[in-house]
């Protein structure tokens, strides 16, 4: 390329180097995601595994390239939502979270696999409201720098593995209104402000206390609880409480769920009949004592459990006839006596009463106005000697084994005096629905209050079909199961029109983590926790990483076969270096033109030495040695030349020939020929000098 050439090119080089250069300022400038919010989030996903796909792809938006799961204020460009509900993720939660500082919602629930030690970097994002990692399996102690997040509304940490103290701190949050650490492995006492600077009793304006299911211990202070309070559901239950229950849990007039049960409480039951609003009331299997707690007035208790405890011994409460609300009245092993009034089986919601191992006794006489929705009497172990039957209790569940009446052989073998349908059914199936990949994930309901669940089935299910309706209308199947803690719903939803749900149907349908969810009434308290959701084929993921791997294979393939074929290359060219130095400088006029200019010598052909010498003639041959033969020649021109040429099977290389070329080419001297030029072509070596008249060239040259 010619000198001026390449300087005229170098001011258009430096333009396009330029217009690069504001492109990439203008992709930056537009990007919708703030710098420091992209980088913590390809930080966060470089711990994670199984990230939406949208997060696998090569961008450095966030926001702008809508990765699922991610919401932004265009404002200011920064990430104010992360929520990967039922993601399938695996791996940890980096401190890069503490990065993310205009965070209003944090929701990684329902990733089991994703769980070592929870950063305290969370403690950072000062902004956030809701924060949700249920079902997950975090492990370690609850970081006491949560207590710093003072506009935190919603508190979800339950069904993990966390271990140790509730830290104090977390009575700083004055927001929060859902405090749930249930299901972990909690210990120690519930902190409090008198003792601890700080404590759950500052949370004036919390509604939901759960911290069900730990290992918590100790008694709880009367100053735990005041009438300032807001709270609807207190749930402490399957711990390890001691003492006496507070008599504050009674003046709370916002409570409406209220579970104790399973823990070593002793003493006396306080007064709670100013809990007008009270629905669930569960303190079984403790170790109060003295008087049987009077209900009287609470009209609005729909499910009463007080069994296994060591109540004095009494008649059968009159409070039992006057909760209208009554649902499911359970009293096992309590030493009540006597005989049940008629009263109590006409409730008009009543659908379950467990009243077994107790005292009762005398003729059982249901009377003939039985509500049409009680499906369970179980009476068993108590002292009853007969029964007024009549043809209402035929589609009922009356259980009377282990009573006397079951000694009189008129009844000893009847299906109430057998044990007919000890337990209830454990699964019943409702509207189910049938669909090659289904999404499914569990509600847990804490505290219903009927005992029945098959005739609430249609209301929820109506309830949740309106809720999913925009992903699966008319699609969704439910599956409750119960046992002895909780009622448990499968929810089962198909795709409409798609073989499966994609990502974002499952964030924005199926995540009812935050309570975004209103189940009906009965239903109380609930948390949701997602089954593994095959997003992708495992066959086409196989595949996928078949082709990957092949094209990785195939592109290394190649390049070690170019890097040989180069090095192949390279060697050849040198071997023709060396067996032939002109090469690379061609053979044809054209090629020779573009030979090195050595000084005072160019390269001739073949042909244009055979036109000059008339193909070498022996009439123009004016000289022979041992080196050869010298002949006279004419150029088209009119020069006169002497062409030295080698005898054929010359012992000089071609190498020793190029450097007396370019040696000869630098020799100047009045007393020397002139080297005009040079050939080296099909074997030959030639030398062509300027032609000397006057006596023989082997007399004028000094070679």
């Amino acid at each position: 390329m010619a000198k001026g050439e390449r300087e005229g090119r170098l001011p258009l080089l430096l333009l396009l180097l330029l217009v690069l250069c504001l492109l990439a300022q203008s992709r930056i400038a537009a990007a919708a995601t703030h710098p420091q919010d992209a980088a913590a989030l390809k930080s966060l996903m470089r711990k994670w595994s199984n990230v939406p796909a949208s997060w696998r792809k090569k961008s450095n938006d966030p926001c702008g390239d809508k990765w699922d799961g991610i919401e932004c204020n265009g404002a200011n460009s920064r990430v104010t939502s992360l929520n990967l509900f039922g993601m399938n993720m695996k791996g940890t939660l980096s401190d890069d979270i503490g990065s993310l500082t205009e965070l209003r919602v944090l929701d990684l629930s329902s990733n089991k696999d994703l769980g070592g030690p929870l950063t305290p970097a969370i403690g950072k994002l000062i902004q956030l409201i809701n924060l949700a990692l249920i079902g997950c399996s975090f492990s370690g102690s609850v970081p006491s720098e949560l207590g710093n997040l003072a506009q935190l509304e919603f508190f979800g940490l339950n069904s993990n593995q966390f271990t140790g103290r509730i830290p104090p701190s977390l009575g700083k949050l004055s927001k929060v209104k859902w405090l749930d650490l249930a299901d972990n492995k909690l210990t120690g006492l519930l902190p409090n402000s008198r003792d601890n600077g700080a404590g759950l009793d500052q949370l004036l304006n919390a509604e939901h206390f759960h911290l069900n299911q730990n290992s918590l211990e100790g008694p709880i202070p009367e100053y735990m609880f005041n009438s300032s309070m807001h709270l609807k559901h207190i749930l402490l239950d399957r711990n390890n409480f001691s003492g006496t229950i507070p008599s504050s849990i009674g003046v709370i007039p916002t409570l409406e769920v209220l579970r104790l049960n399973n823990n070593n409480f002793t003493g006396r039951v306080p007064a709670m009949n100013n809990l007008t609003k009270l629905h669930v009331l569960m303190l079984s299997n403790n170790k109060l004592s003295g008087p049987m707690p009077n209900l009287t007035d609470m009209e609005g208790l729909g499910n009463v459990d007080l069994s296994n405890n060591s109540f004095t011994p009494s008649g059968v409460p009159s409070w039992f006839t006057e909760l209208p609300g009554l649902m499911t009245l359970t009293m096992q092993s309590v030493g009540i006596s006597g005989k049940l009034p008629q009263k109590l089986f006409g409730l008009r919601a009543l659908q379950h009463v467990i009243l077994n191992d107790n005292e009762l006794n005398d003729t059982l006489d249901m009377g003939n106005n039985i509500n049409d929705g009680l499906d369970l009497v179980d009476l068993r172990n108590n002292k009853i000697t007969s029964v007024t039957v009549y043809s209402s209790l035929d589609s009922k569940l009356l259980k009377l084994e282990g009573n006397p009446l079951c000694t009189d052989s008129l009844l000893s073998n009847t299906l109430l005096c057998t044990d007919q349908l000890t337990e209830f059914p454990t699964m019943l199936p409702f509207s189910d629905v049938q669909c090659p990949h289904p999404f499914v994930e569990t509600i847990f309901f804490r505290s219903p209050s009927f005992g029945d669940v098959r005739k609430f089935l249609p209301e929820l299910h109506d309830n949740l079909s309106r809720t999913v309706s925009s992903c699966t209308p008319n699609k969704l199947g439910l599956i409750p199961y119960i046992d002895d803690v909780y009622l448990k719903v499968d929810i089962k939803a198909c795709p409409v029109k798609q073989k499966r749900f994609n990502y974002s149907q499952v964030l924005n349908c199926f995540n009812l983590t935050l309570q975004t969810y209103k189940p009906p009434e009965n239903f109380g308290p609930y948390y949701v926790k997602s089954h593994p959701y095959p997003f992708h084929d495992k066959a086409s993921r196989a595949i996928l990483i078949g082709v990957v791997t092949g094209s990785v294979l195939l592109v290394v393939g190649l390049a070690l076969i170019g890097l040989y074929a180069l090095r192949q290359k390279k060697r050849a060219k040198k071997l023709v270096s060396q067996n032939n130095p002109f090469a690379s400088w061609g053979s044809t006029p054209e090629d020779i033109g573009e030979a090195p200019k050595l000084k005072s010598a160019r390269a001739f052909t073949l042909e244009e030495l055979k036109l000059s010498t008339n193909d070498f003639k022996q009439i123009n041959a004016i000289g022979e040695g041992g080196y050869g033969t010298v002949y006279r020649g004419k150029l088209l021109d009119g020069q006169l030349i002497a062409i030295k040429r080698s005898k054929q099977g010359s012992m000089q290389g071609g190498l020793e020939f190029k450097t007396e070329i370019e040696l000869l080419s630098r020799v100047h001297h009045n007393n020397l020929v002139g080297l005009v030029g040079f050939c080296f072509e099909k074997g030959e070596k030639m030398l062509v000098y300027e032609f000397i008249s006057n006596g023989t060239l082997s007399e004028a040259l000094y070679v």
